[in-house]
């Protein structure tokens, strides 16, 4: 790709070297008839007129353009990075009704992993500790695997738990994420209660903001809140059937974990994303449309695209091809076969080999 002093870009569909070679042979064999027919009119004005087109023709395959121009983002440049609330809370049983909150966050994944396919997917979850258990991949199906088998902390572990546990970690593999490929936007999608048990308050994720391009904060879980069953580590879903109890209250009823959608709601502005209350069976369209349609691009890694002037030239020049063309199907029309003509026999008389007839005497 060469630039001119004034701006323009040229990419000829050839490499240089044969595109020069080509337009030389081209133009001047169109050129050479324009100076051979110049005695007669009507072929001067035919090889004048394909002398044009060839050279608008080159025009058209050196492509040239402005730079400046805009083009739209495709799904298979983003990076998609989910970090998962998987403390006891998302076992609370107030999705769907009486459903955990982890089944909610699986089945929205899901549902945006499929909405995204194309991009790269990177799974993050934590409790009192924060671990990305997959890394970023193409493979939607590895991601959405571990997310089905994702469980809420053992019980014992349990000791109180902060919603930003994940920040350093995700400010870390954003950073990473960015230097490998600055062109690729990175989004992020928080899934989580907002409720902060541990005693200290929640550290702040605006040290990420700078490297997400986009996403959504999605809130689980309702005021009245819900219970949680206990979780020792074994099983395939929840080995005891006995429920978190409240030690702090007299007779220690089952404990409540309740939504704050105030928490959430900082996280997103930290982030510089928007907040989603999540309520199953609503629509994800205003923390994945964008994405989905190629809105949201790298604010770090973004390069310059072009205006294709190429169309310019193609218009005239495929004008005069037609007519062109039309003149010589023409022409061919007004060429006709010469048909042999029959010329008259010179001897009418009997034919070789027969007795000709003698007249009948009168009687």
């Amino acid at each position: 790709m060469t630039a001119s002093p004034a701006l323009l870009v040229f990419q000829p569909v050839l490499p240089i070297g044969w595109f020069l070679a080509f337009a030389v042979v081209l133009l001047g064999f169109a050129l050479w008839r324009v100076v051979a027919e110049r005695a007669n009119r009507g072929m001067l004005l035919t090889w004048v007129r394909r002398a044009v087109i060839v050279a608008l023709l080159l025009v058209v395959a050196a492509r040239p353009s402005l730079p400046g121009g805009t083009s739209p983002a495709s799904v298979a440049d983003l990076n998609v990075f989910f970090v998962v609330d998987t403390t006891s809370s998302s076992a609370a049983e107030d999705w769907n009704g009486t459903e955990p909150r982890l089944d909610g966050m699986r089945s929205d994944i899901d549902a945006i992993t499929t909405d995204l396919a194309g991009a790269r997917f990177s799974l993050i979850s934590f409790d009192s500790t924060a671990i990305q258990r997959v890394p970023l991949t193409q493979d939607s199906s590895a991601l959405v695997t571990a997310a089905k088998v994702m469980r809420q902390e053992v019980t014992y572990y349990s000791h109180g738990s902060s919603i930003s546990e994940a920040h350093t970690l995700l400010a870390q593999v954003l950073a990473e994420a960015k230097k490998s490929n600055p062109e690729r936007a990175d989004v992020v999608y928080y899934l989580g209660d907002g409720e902060q048990t541990a005693s200290s308050a929640p550290a702040s994720f605006a040290a990420s903001r700078a490297d997400v391009d986009g996403g959504g904060v999605l809130g689980y879980g309702t005021a009245a809140g819900g219970r949680m069953k206990e979780f020792d580590g074994y099983g395939d879903q929840y080995s005891a059937n006995r429920y978190i109890k409240d030690k702090t209250l007299p007779g220690s009823p089952d404990a409540l974990s309740k939504i704050d959608p105030a928490n959430l709601k900082t996280i997103a502005s930290q982030l510089g994303v928007p907040y989603l209350q999540r309520h199953a069976g609503g629509s994800l369209a205003s923390v994945v449309g964008s994405e989905r349609r190629g809105e949201v691009v790298s604010a770090t890694g973004t390069t310059a695209s072009l205006i294709d002037l190429y169309w310019i030239a193609a218009i005239p020049a495929f004008l005069l091809l037609f007519v062109d063309i039309a003149l010589v199907v023409r022409a061919l029309g007004d060429v006709r076969p010469v048909r042999p003509s029959r010329e008259p026999r010179a001897d009418r008389g009997p034919r070789a080999g027969r007795v000709p007839r003698l007249p009948k005497e009168a009687p």
